[in-house]
């Protein structure tokens, strides 16, 4: 099959293996030597050489090994009905109980509790001072002076209203008829 033709799946767990159609591609099999580190032997380096190989074809397999698992961790969720949503979700849910049972939580809460009676108290206090002295106020000379002057208007104003009826007098001084509406609209 032509390299070039073959779709490219990230899902693979072939995903950074060489295929074998690329053989035109030099590969580094570690045949160039070249100097020996200070402190190691010929045989050290050789034996850290085939054990780096080791390593390297264990990372290999287990990253196919994970694709696997990944794979039919996929199809037993699909089988389940289970969606991504679900499990964004359930992770939402496991962190926000992580962060409620976290002791920067409760301390925090616990201050903005104490806070909030704190400035609940400051408040009512605040209040009950000023209800205080708005009564002393009220009974000042100078807002009594002041309530008799509004009173003295009051019953200039509307002192020609009978009898406490709303009805006000007829700019006309004609009481048995009803005004006209002389607005323009």
């Amino acid at each position: 099959m032509d390299p070039a033709s073959q779709d490219i799946n990230l899902n693979s767990p072939n995903k950074g293996l060489l295929s074998d159609t690329m053989t035109d591609v030099p590969v580094d099999t570690g045949t160039a030597r070249t100097s020996i580190p200070e402190g190691l032997t010929e045989a050290e380096e050789e034996e850290l050489r085939s054990e780096l190989t080791k390593v390297e074809e264990e990372i290999v397999t287990l990253r196919q090994v994970l694709a696997a698992k990944e794979r039919h961790c996929g199809e037993l969720k699909r089988k389940l009905g289970l969606t991504p949503l679900d499990g964004l979700k359930q992770n939402l849910s496991k962190s926000w109980h992580d962060v409620q049972v976290s002791n920067a939580y409760k301390k925090t809460q616990e201050t903005l509790s104490q806070a909030g009676q704190k400035t609940s108290a400051a408040l009512s206090n605040v209040g009950s001072a000023i209800s205080r002295k708005l009564g002393d106020m009220r009974n000042s000379a100078t807002f009594k002076s002041f309530e008799d002057r509004v009173g003295t208007i009051k019953s200039k104003v509307v002192g020609g209203r009978e009898n406490g009826s709303d009805n006000l007098p007829s700019p006309t001084g004609d009481s048995d008829k009803p005004l006209q509406d002389h607005a323009p609209f």
